[in-house]
């Protein structure tokens, strides 16, 4: 799948006009990020409809908060998937959607297809991210992909790879600082 450069000035200048309460401006913005933010909501949630629903409230809560959006805060496009991967992983906690069975044999599935999500990190410069991420003990990065992608607590982390609380969170904290060290090289 070829991916599609987003204009962040045009997402700026719609975001201004959806602030306005402009329609068309939003049928444009949905148009332009919809996919990508649909991929991330799917790949968070491992579940369809759920992914359907957080989207849905993204973007209602896009409508009603555009106008809160500045530059500052980063790029109109990582702006937008923060509220659909926050959106994401609330209604993961409202419905304890969670770890299932057979989820542990993952990891030995193999998927070569790339969805919005990889094509959009990919444009995004996380191959830097991917090498230090690689660059982690296995323990420190799977609890922070856990942590950040699936929305994993501290107490299920701890549940999950049957270790105490204080630990997970040293791997964390340790695995981060590793990754704060390495993106700045």
């Amino acid at each position: 799948m070829a991916s599609v450069e987003v204009n962040q000035d045009e997402l700026m200048r719609l975001l201004r006009s959806v602030s306005r309460k402009d329609r068309q401006a939003f049928q444009q913005l949905y148009s332009q990020v919809a996919a990508r933010m649909f991929g991330l909501c799917v790949k968070l949630a491992n579940h369809r409809e759920l992914a359907e629903e957080a989207m849905q409230e993204s973007f209602i809560q896009i409508w009603h908060h555009a106008g809160e959006y500045h530059r500052d805060r980063g790029a109109p496009l990582a702006w937008m998937m923060t509220i659909a991967r926050y959106r994401t992983l609330d209604l993961m906690r409202a419905r304890k959607v969670r770890k299932t069975a057979g989820d542990e044999h993952l990891d030995q599935v193999e998927d070569k297809r790339g969805g919005p999500l990889d094509d959009s990190l990919r444009t995004s410069g996380s191959a830097q991210l991917t090498g230090c991420l690689e660059e982690l003990s296995d323990v420190q990065r799977d609890s922070i992909l856990l942590a950040y992608y699936r929305g994993f607590t501290h107490d299920e982390l701890s549940e999950t790879f049957n270790s105490p609380v204080g630990t997970v969170k040293s791997w964390i904290r340790r695995g981060l600082m590793a990754l704060k060290r390495c993106l700045e090289r």
